[in-house]
């Protein structure tokens, strides 16, 4: 039985045997996934993200820059991918695509100037609120966790409202808006922001 199948395996069709075809359909199949994979790694990049478009550089890294995230007296970096991208194979690839929309955008110049940018600051940043949310604000918990935190090390004040919103089972966003980003006008930190809002911009 298997010899049968090794012949058949490696018996030609019109041109090549099946087994030429298989080798070197594999070895096609792994080069594009290296490459696919490889580019969607390095489009999550910090200078990937910094430099994609002159509203990244111009608008969006230098709040960033001025962000705890950036620098911090641990010396720990959260770059755009950890806080925008999922670090899930299938969630990220959903992320990527979704994220090919935002070419409509630079195609059309719907920010490019700062004044657009400004305009649409608040749209932008409650879409992004409600996905966090929706989300459990997973991002965020790929490095910060409520079991991991060291209570003591933080102030009365964090302690008490870091529990208060454990056990209220509050999402990291409901109360850490801007952290990375300026707040819209009119946003504090803790601002509720509900489905209808987004609809109402």
């Amino acid at each position: 039985m298997l010899g049968k199948f090794w012949k058949w395996f490696w018996s030609p069709t019109s041109k090549y045997s099946w087994g030429a075809i298989f080798i070197v359909g594999g070895i096609a199949g792994i080069i594009f996934w290296g490459g696919f994979n490889t580019a969607m790694e390095e489009s999550n990049s910090l200078y990937f993200c910094a430099n994609a478009c002159h509203e990244m550089t111009d608008f969006i890294v230098p709040e960033y820059q001025q962000s705890i995230h950036f620098t911090n007296a641990q010396g720990v970096r959260a770059i755009c991918a950890d806080c925008h991208v999922p670090k899930e194979w299938g969630p990220k690839v959903i992320r990527k695509i979704k994220a090919t929309w935002e070419l409509w955008g630079k195609i059309t110049g719907s920010i490019n100037t700062r004044e657009k940018f400004e305009a649409k600051r608040e749209a932008l940043a409650v879409k992004v609120w409600l996905e966090m949310k929706e989300n459990n604000s997973q991002e965020c918990r790929n490095c910060h966790s409520y079991e991991a935190m060291d209570w003591h090390a933080q102030s009365l004040v964090a302690q008490r409202e870091m529990q208060k919103a454990m056990r209220e089972g509050k999402t990291c966003i409901d109360c850490h808006k801007g952290i990375a980003h300026k707040l819209p006008e009119g946003y504090e930190e803790d601002s509720p922001v509900y489905e209808e809002d987004l609809k109402n911009l």
